[in-house]
């Protein structure tokens, strides 16, 4: 009987996407909302539902680890890389921190200070959205916070996270874009100014998947999936030695690093479905992830200053980001894609270049990404100290 749970689990995330990406194609207002944000509606119901097995859980908690790193080599094979990158990447960075200390610490002032662990909750929040859940978890155990606190700053992070994206999937992308005017919209080939970034899919003339079954469909399905297995096998492989903090950081790095390189070999970078067949791993990453979202464990009435502090760094801080990277002269989608892998980590970078249609702004993200896994803890640290000093 567990056996067969397991199964039908499996099967549950690795067909229904396939299913919605279909309906969408057909549906004109399934097309307008996406196949993301019809995947993460999904995943909140059946993480509702009354019946919910521990077998289940077990499978949505295991997807993510495996569908994301094969999911970014796949997605970045057939990038393209400008000379400007490498300044892109600096300035979102600086942008990306300051925005989060200034939202930090306003939010401290206004919310913060009626914590009982209010200086500490802000060292936490200012790894998390810099870093991620990784950091988080760390620089809990370094400011020794109560246990009861960081379960409640990771069941908030649920649903905040949750309206952060729901803004950037609607209308946010395209307010950024349209804000940022035709000097702010992004160069990259992959993206067309003006495009309409809620339209996830392509035009059903054009399906990137037709034919995947034929023999010459599988033939390049298993030449994707094993050139994706060897780049993360050997990331893996060069990581394993490093300590738990830093096993995520040279991870991702490697990962992104051997995906960037593989991309100028020919072989490699013409393999026209990889993209789409990487962006399919990320729909079933995000029909996992929000079938985690069980929101009957929450209590939100006794963490009412807690959830405001929560939410004023995140939106806050991505306003401040917006304002600080258009004076930067950073393109809009460097800059959400950027603002995505700070407050919700890199695993969430190819996600968002999907939605976006834009695989080359992935470097970029990722990039970002990793500096805020390494650089996280001291951040943490330095702003829980900082936040002592004002109370």
């Amino acid at each position: 009987m567990t056996y067969l749970l397991y199964t039908l689990a499996t099967l549950f995330f690795l067909i229904t996407p396939a299913v919605v990406v279909w309906l969408c194609r057909r549906l004109s207002l399934l097309r307008k909302i996406g196949p993301i944000m019809v995947l993460y509606a999904i995943g909140i119901v059946v993480a509702n539902l009354p019946f919910h097995s521990s077998e289940f859980s077990a499978v949505a908690t295991l997807l993510p680890n495996v569908m994301v790193p094969l999911a970014i080599p796949m997605m970045l094979f057939g990038c393209e890389f400008r000379r400007d990158i490498v300044g892109t990447q600096l300035r979102v960075v600086v942008s990306g921190f300051l925005s989060v200390a200034v939202a930090v610490v306003v939010g401290y002032w206004l919310f913060g200070k009626g914590l009982k662990e209010g200086a500490e909750v802000g060292g936490i929040i200012s790894g998390m959205y810099t870093g991620g859940t990784i950091n988080a978890a760390a620089l809990q155990t370094i400011l020794r916070t109560e246990s009861s606190t960081f379960t409640l700053i990771n069941s908030y992070d649920i649903i905040i996270s949750l309206l952060y994206f729901v803004f950037l999937f609607t209308f946010g992308i395209r307010l950024f874009r349209w804000l940022y005017g035709p000097k702010g919209t992004t160069t990259s080939t992959a993206s067309v100014e003006g495009i309409d970034p809620s339209d996830m899919v392509e035009d059903r003339s054009n399906n990137p998947y037709e034919g995947l079954f034929s023999r010459e469909g599988l033939r390049e399905l298993a030449k994707i999936f094993g050139v994706a297995v060897v780049i993360v096998a050997l990331s893996g492989v060069v990581a394993l030695p490093c300590s738990e903090r830093w096993f995520m950081v040279v991870f991702i790095l490697m990962i992104t690093t051997l995906g960037v390189g593989a991309s100028f070999i020919r072989r490699v970078r013409t393999l026209r479905r990889s993209y789409d067949i990487g962006l399919y791993l990320i729909y079933i990453f995000s029909l996992a992830i929000a079938s985690m979202a069980d929101f009957s464990t929450l209590d939100l009435r006794s963490g009412l200053n807690l959830i405001a502090f929560m939410s004023f760094a995140v939106f806050v801080s991505l306003f401040l980001h917006a304002l600080v990277c258009r004076l930067l002269r950073v393109d809009a989608d460097s800059m959400v894609i950027s603002s995505v892998s700070f407050i919700n980590s890199p695993p969430f970078v190819p996600m968002v270049a999907g939605v976006m249609k834009n695989r080359d702004a992935m470097v970029t993200g990722l990039s970002a990404g990793i500096i805020g896994y390494a650089l996280g803890n001291h951040f943490g640290v330095l702003m829980a100290e900082l936040l002592h000093l004002l109370a």
